[in-house]
């Protein structure tokens, strides 16, 4: 199990051995790192010093001032295409990563459209899916909430809460961001409570799944818990660590 693998393909490639299947929590692009601000699609456009102001703002919740920063340095370049060209490139070498069979849902910054184009035979995508995987009852749902941050793939509450519905009773529940816990949901290196879902942490009480396995956030005060019959835990930040979660029975 992994999430957050933000480019890290190397260790991606070798994230399924020894298991049955391998589950990808999203997140596969890496746009910015904040650990090192010289990886990623705005660095390799704009040099590490603008990367490293972007962050500065970001990380002090002036999102106004870094979305200027953003316009002005997008000036005069067609961003669509420069972003899309990137992220194929990150694609091409992630999806070929991938060991059969692996599962997989988005991340909040991943863009869903492309994933068809890169997603082989044996990588299952879903989103507001059910799958079974070792006789067990697998939900997927992708995805980020809306945030100041207008990551590429963040819709409504109301349709976060519709998928989550269609999934409904399963024995492991597998989305990309966590049900919103305030231990679950912030970040202590960003010093920020990042989104998490509150139709997510109904249905956790209402349906009672085994498990419930996440990522989003990087370095979460709380990296494992019990909601109820739930175990909620988030499954790491794979671009740095570069180590799977293992989910057992």
């Amino acid at each position: 199990m992994v999430s957050d693998v933000h480019g890290n393909a190397k260790d991606l490639a070798r994230a399924g051995e020894g298991a049955d299947a391998l589950i990808c929590l999203g997140d596969l692009v890496l746009f910015l790192d904040y650990a090192d601000h010289s990886r990623g699609i705005f660095p390799d456009l704009f040099g590490e010093e603008n990367a490293d102001r972007l962050v500065e703002l970001r990380t002090a919740r002036r999102f106004d001032e870094a979305r200027e920063l953003g316009a002005r340095l997008w000036a005069g370049i067609d961003r669509a295409p420069a972003i899309e060209k990137a992220v194929r490139k990150q694609y091409a070498e992630l999806f070929a990563a991938f060991p059969a069979p692996t599962y997989a849902t988005y991340g909040n910054v991943d863009m869903p459209a492309l994933w068809p184009e890169y997603a082989g035979p044996g990588t299952t995508v879903l989103d507001g899916g059910r799958a079974e995987i070792g006789g067990r009852v697998f939900g997927f749902v992708g995805g980020g909430l809306r945030t100041p941050m207008r990551t590429p793939y963040e819709i409504s509450d109301e349709e976060y809460a519709a998928k989550i519905e269609a999934v409904g009773e399963v024995d492991v529940l597998c989305t990309h961001i966590p049900p919103d816990v305030p231990e679950l949901v912030y970040d202590t290196v960003a010093r920020r409570f990042e989104r998490g879902s509150r139709a997510l942490l109904a249905a956790i009480h209402k349906t009672r799944p085994r498990y419930s396995l996440f990522g989003h956030v990087h370095q979460p005060l709380t990296r494992r818990m019990r909601v109820g019959a739930t175990e909620c835990v988030n499954v790491g930040h794979f671009a740095s660590s570069g180590r799977p979660w293992a989910l057992e029975w």
